[in-house]
C-alpha cells in the first residue's frame, strides 16, 4: 500500500493531538530554567528523530546491541517501514507516527499493521499514543481493525514494550474521535457565526 505524503501536515498540530502549551507570562525563574531544559531535551529529541528516519530511510542498520536508538532502526528496517508518516482523519485530528508498515503477513494472510514509536525522553509513556494512531490510519484507509493484525512499539530506555491493542478499545478511541471531530467542527461553526 502506498501512504498518503500528506506534505501539508509537516510541522502542524491538531486540536486532539497538540502537544501541551505552557504559559511562561506565569513562570519564576526555576520554572523558566526547568521549561528551557525541556526545551533543549526536545530539540535534542527532534534530531535523535531526523537521524532515526533517514538512518531507516536509507535502510542504514546499526550495530546489534540493547540500545533504544539500535533496536528501533534495525527493527524498522527489518520489518520495511515508513519514517515519519503523517496520518490524517480530520483537521482537527491528525498526526505523523514515527515509523509505520502495513503488509500481508504471509503466515496468517492477514494484512499487518505496525507501528514504532521511539522516545528520548524520560516522561511516562503510554500505548494510548499508538493506539490514536491506529485508529487515524484505519478512518484514512477505510480498514476495518478487527481484520487485521496490530503490533505497536515503544523503544524507550534500551527495552521494547510491545504491545498487541484490544479491538474494544480501538472501536472505544474511534468512536470518541468521530464524536470530538464533530463537536469541534460544531463549536468552531459557531464560534465563526456560521
Amino acid at each position: 500500500m502506498r501512504l498518503l505524503s500528506h506534505s501539508e501536515l509537516r510541522g502542524k498540530h491538531a486540536t486532539l493531538m497538540a502537544p501541551s502549551n505552557y504559559h511562561w507570562t506565569n513562570y519564576d525563574e526555576d520554572t523558566m530554567v526547568k521549561s528551557v531544559m525541556s526545551s533543549q531535551r526536545a530539540r535534542l529529541g527532534d534530531r535523535k528523530h531526523a537521524f532515526a528516519a533517514e538512518a531507516i530511510a536509507l535502510r542504514q542498520k546499526m550495530p546489534d546491541v540493547q540500545k533504544t536508538m539500535n533496536m528501533y532502526i534495525n527493527d524498522a528496517i527489518g520489518f520495511k517501514m515508513i519514517p515519519e508518516q503523517p496520518l490524517f482523519f480530520s483537521w482537527n485530528c491528525f498526526g505523523t507516527c514515527d515509523a509505520i508498515s502495513y503488509r500481508l503477513n504471509p503466515n496468517t494472510g492477514r494484512y499487518m499493521l505496525r507501528i514504532h514509536d521511539l522516545k528520548t525522553g524520560t516522561t511516562r509513556t503510554s500505548m494510548r499514543q499508538l493506539e490514536t494512531y491506529v485508529c487515524i490510519f484505519c478512518f484514512e484507509y477505510d480498514v476495518d481493525p478487527a481484520q487485521i493484525d496490530i503490533e505497536l512499539r515503544i523503544y524507550k530506555s534500551d527495552q521494547v514494550q510491545i504491545y498487541v491493542p484490544d479491538l474494544d478499545d480501538l472501536i472505544q478511541i474511534m468512536e470518541q474521535m468521530k464524536f470530538y471531530d464533530k463537536l469541534i467542527d460544531t463549536m468552531e461553526k459557531e464560534a465563526n457565526g456560521d
